[in-house]
C-alpha cells in the first residue's frame, strides 16, 4: 500500500495505490490518519491507483468520513476504478460519501 499526498490551496489530496483488504486496512487507516492535517480545509482521496477494497477498506472510509464529518472538513473521493466503483453502488456508500468522476469535478466541488 502506497500514499501520494499533495496540498494545494487548502486541499489535501490523498492518493493510494494498490489494493485495500483485511490484511493491510490497519495501515491504510493509519496513513490516511497521518497523512490528514488539522489545518486541511478540503480532503480528497483520489482512488484511481486503487483496483480493490474489501468492507475492512470501506470501514476505513467510513471512518474517515465521520471524523472528517465531525471536524466540519469537506470529504470526497474520485477516480474510482469500474470494480471499485460497482463495490461503491453496491454498498450504498456512494450515498454516503461524495463520489467524483475525476479530481478536477472533486476540487471544483469541494471549493464552492
Amino acid at each position: 500500500m502506497e500514499l501520494a499526498q499533495e496540498r494545494d490551496a487548502g486541499t489535501n489530496v490523498i492518493s493510494p495505490a494498490g489494493r485495500v483488504d483485511g490484511s493491510n486496512s490497519a495501515e491504510f487507516h493509519e496513513g490516511l490518519v497521518a497523512a490528514i492535517a488539522d489545518d486541511d480545509e478540503r480532503v480528497i482521496l483520489d482512488l484511481g491507483g486503487i483496483d480493490y477494497i474489501s468492507s475492512a477498506g470501506l470501514r476505513v472510509l467510513l471512518l474517515l468520513a465521520q471524523s472528517l464529518g465531525g471536524q466540519s472538513t469537506p470529504f470526497a473521493v474520485c477516480s474510482l476504478a469500474a470494480s471499485v466503483d460497482e463495490v461503491f453502488r453496491i454498498s450504498g456508500f456512494n450515498q454516503i460519501i461524495s463520489v467524483y468522476g475525476t479530481l478536477d469535478e472533486a476540487k471544483a466541488q469541494l471549493a464552492n
